[in-house]
């Protein structure tokens, strides 16, 4: 079975690179025979898009499953449409990843291990990803999240507020007739 593991390195003794659309190097290693294949990303400096041009990368190299740390949403996708099997969590060296696949101790994915965080929403505009076309409007998926509901107060909370409202109308009361 062809693999690609995400790498700090070139050999199977560089550590596993916990990312993987910005990983320094991609090792594909066909398991049966253990002869390998480095490659540097060349996404590894990519203003936007990394995970998206790494999958592709990957996919051409005829790759069935990838051993990474994280994927994010976008390679997710990429690499969940190319039939390509997403193996997270990894750590370790490249030789000790390969063992531990080979064994089945590694799990797999079907979506991303890496998410921004809750709240977040990317700028409108062009390149953020909504894929509805060149950046000129929001498309007919949408893009931010819906927003949260209004807060509103436990019903004895709200009892307490009314009467500080009325003791207040009281005071202001008794100011105005001082005056």
């Amino acid at each position: 079975m062809k693999i690609c593991i995400t790498s700090s390195g070139t050999d199977l003794n560089a550590p596993v690179d916990p990312r993987f659309g910005r990983t320094a190097y991609f090792i594909v290693v066909d398991t049966e025979t253990m002869e390998f294949q480095s490659f540097p990303n060349s996404a590894v400096n990519a203003a936007g898009g990394a995970g998206i041009q790494s999958a592709q990368f990957i996919a051409s190299q005829g790759v069935q499953a990838v051993i990474s740390g994280d994927f994010g949403p976008n390679a997710s996708m990429a690499l969940s449409s190319a039939g390509i099997q997403m193996i997270p969590g990894a750590s370790g060296t490249v030789s000790e990843t390969i063992e531990k696949f080979k064994k089945g101790e590694l799990g797999s994915a079907q979506q991303p291990t890496y998410a921004p965080p809750p709240g977040y929403a990317p700028p409108p505009g062009p390149g953020y990803g909504y894929g509805m076309g060149y950046g000129r409007g929001w498309g007919a998926g949408g893009g931010y999240p819906p927003p949260p509901p209004q807060w509103t107060p436990p019903p004895d909370e709200m009892a307490q507020l009314r009467a500080e409202i009325q003791d207040l109308k009281k005071k202001v009361d008794e100011l105005i007739k001082k005056l």
